[in-house]
């Protein structure tokens, strides 16, 4: 799948405003009154557009310039829209009108051919927690969550009208939604236009409304939705499930589902960023004679060399044993803090040896160090 800078032609550290350019020139050339009936322009011109709702949106750009596709529901994530078309031409021009001025589609004084659209409005978000095992993250995971969210509802079929009944045109606005006030001033006539408050801008009027959902055409629901999540992620990260939130009534776009990750304890291992942290007790003949130990990892045991003479406290690194960084080929380090245990209580033969070895090296003087304090 096609980087979303190298779609808009713009670097990665591109400011917002060199984004909004470079998407404006990119829409205008393909444009799909400027290439009438050209799949291809048309292809382009919503991948331009999927490219630049994710670009011009901090939270979104953040998320892509940390988990790429599926950090904001795109491409082969489950639930993500892609690069397939879903955007569509209502969708596009309501959602980015605003670059080129108010609620005229944007290419409305340049080609003429389209009439005043309205802004889609948007559903509720929703945002969950997903906890997380450390061997998912190091590899990466397919996961399916329950949710309750509204969905459209089975016995209208989201018209909000009893069974065997319909909407009608709402008369006060004459079924488009909206209302235009014509205004005069010294720069001469204008026109407001605003939505209309009896059908809060849908057109319709339910007069029979359904008696499952109240004639909002929606009902709470448990759903499953599949989740992709990369290798690497961390607690307090999260990624954006474009349209898997709530769904709203007629006329309304779907919200998002904004999920943060949680890291579940684990009984041998700590997280430091991409580094894991544990700990060995070995016995103090074993520190210095030395020896080799099956140590347990995230994908299974490895061999770890324990030197000789090693002292209490030292850490052995195990490269490459960590965490995977997200969007990166490097990984982290898993460290071993060596502890070295001594025996409280010792038979006559482990005594007898000892003051043999005493004997042997001589007594020694204590040794006096400094100790700094952070």
């Amino acid at each position: 799948m096609r980087d979303l800078y190298e779609i808009i032609g713009v670097d990665k550290g591109a400011t917002d405003s060199e984004i909004k350019k470079a998407y404006r020139k990119i829409a205008m050339k393909y444009h799909p009154d400027k290439n009438p009936e050209d799949t291809e322009a048309e292809r382009k011109f919503k991948e331009a557009a999927e490219a630049y709702s994710v670009l011009s949106d901090d939270n979104k750009r953040r998320q892509y310039d940390q988990f790429g596709h599926s950090g904001v529901g795109l491409g082969d994530a489950p639930g993500g829209a892609g690069f397939h078309g879903n955007m569509s031409m209502e969708d596009i021009f309501s959602s980015f009108g605003d670059i080129f001025g108010g609620d005229f589609d944007p290419f409305g004084g340049i080609f003429g051919n389209r009439s005043r659209r309205k802004r889609v409005k948007k559903a509720r978000d929703l945002k969950v927690t997903l906890k997380l095992d450390y061997v998912d993250i190091v590899k990466g995971t397919d996961k399916t969550i329950k949710i309750k969210r509204h969905e459209t509802c089975d016995t209208c079929s989201g018209s909000g009208a009893q069974s065997g009944t319909m909407p009608t045109s709402c008369r006060h606005c004459g079924g488009t939604g909206q209302l235009r006030q014509m205004s005069q001033s010294f720069f001469g006539q204008s026109v407001v236009v605003k939505e209309c408050p009896v059908c809060n801008g849908s057109g319709d009027m339910i007069e029979n409304p359904c008696k499952t959902c109240g004639g909002n055409g929606i009902q709470r629901k448990t759903v499953e939705i599949k989740v992709k999540v990369p290798a690497g992620v961390a607690e307090g990260n999260y990624m954006t499930l474009n349209r898997q939130g709530n769904k709203g009534p007629k006329g309304y776009e779907s919200g998002d589902l904004i999920m943060f990750f949680e890291e579940k304890d684990h009984p041998v291992f700590t997280r430091n960023g991409e580094d894991l942290i544990t700990e060995v007790q070995i016995q103090f003949y074993q520190a210095a004679l030395g020896l080799t130990i099956e140590m347990p990892t995230l994908e299974g045991k490895a061999k770890l060399k324990i030197p000789a003479g090693i002292q209490a406290g030292q850490v052995l690194r195990m490269r490459g044993k960590g965490f995977p960084k997200v969007r990166g080929s490097s990984r982290g380090d898993q460290l071993v803090r060596v502890h070295v245990q001594t025996p409280q209580s010792l038979s006559r033969k482990q005594k007898k040896l000892l003051e043999e070895l005493l004997s042997l090296n001589g007594q020694s003087e204590p040794v006096f160090k400094r100790v700094e304090l952070d």
